[in-house]
C-alpha cells in the first residue's frame, strides 16, 4: 500500500483568521488590543515596506502583547482560547478535507508560524501532528522572542525534511494560502493553494 502525507497550513487554511492577532485580542480584550496594534503599527507598516523583516515585526507583536507573562498563566491562556474560541475559527471545508484524509490513513501535519503554545494543543485534541515556530522562555516567563527561526517560507521545508523523509511517501498533499506557503506547496504530489478562501 502506498504511503501518503499532508502537510496543512494553519492560519488562513485551516482557520478563518490570524489566531495569534486573535489571541492577543481573546487575552488583552478588544479596546486594549486596537491600542496596542496602533501602537506597533510602525513596526507593521516597515513591514509590508519590506524594510524590516516578517520575525521583526512578528517580535515586536509578541513582547507587546505577551511578553513577560508567566508561561503556566500563557499557557493556560493558549488552552482557554483553543477550547473556546478556536473552534468557531476552524473552516468546515478544512475539517472535512482533513477528516478525508485521515480516513485513508494519511498521516497528517499543520505546518504553521504560528506559536506551538496555542497551535498544539488544537492538534493534540484532533490527533493531528505539528511544526511550529517556538516561542523563548526565560525565568518562566514568555519573552517574545523566537526560538530559533519563524516557521515559513524555506523554514517550512526545513522543518519538514528534518522531521520526514519524503521518500517514503508516495502521495504528498500541501494546503496554504499566502505566499509563505509556496516553498512547501513545491514540495506536494498534489498541491493546493488557497482552496478554502471565500
Amino acid at each position: 500500500m502506498s504511503k501518503s502525507i499532508a502537510f496543512f497550513d494553519f492560519d488562513g487554511t485551516i482557520t478563518k483568521s490570524d489566531t495569534m492577532l486573535e489571541l492577543a485580542k481573546f487575552s488583552r480584550g478588544t479596546a486594549s488590543y486596537f491600542f496596542g496594534i496602533f501602537l506597533i503599527s510602525p513596526w507593521l507598516i516597515l513591514m509590508k515596506l519590506r524594510v524590516i523583516s516578517k520575525t521583526t515585526a512578528k517580535e515586536k507583536l509578541l513582547t507587546y502583547f505577551f511578553g513577560n507573562i508567566p508561561i503556566v498563566d500563557f499557557t493556560n491562556t493558549c488552552n482557554f482560547f483553543c477550547d473556546k474560541l478556536l473552534p468557531d475559527l476552524i473552516r468546515k471545508d478544512a475539517m472535512e478535507a482533513i477528516k478525508k484524509h485521515k480516513e485513508k490513513n494519511t498521516l497528517v501535519v499543520v505546518v504553521s508560524a504560528s506559536a506551538e503554545n496555542w497551535v498544539a494543543p488544537w492538534c493534540v485534541q484532533n490527533n493531528l501532528q505539528f511544526i511550529c515556530t517556538q516561542l523563548v522562555v526565560k525565568n518562566g516567563k514568555i519573552t517574545g522572542k523566537l526560538n530559533g527561526k519563524n516557521c515559513n517560507g524555506n523554514e517550512k521545508v526545513s522543518r519538514i525534511q528534518a522531521r520526514f523523509d519524503l521518500q517514503d511517501f508516495s502521495i504528498i498533499d500541501c494546503y496554504g494560502d499566502t505566499p509563505g506557503d509556496y516553498k512547501m506547496l513545491q514540495l506536494a504530489t498534489h498541491p493546493h493553494y488557497r482552496v478554502f478562501t471565500q
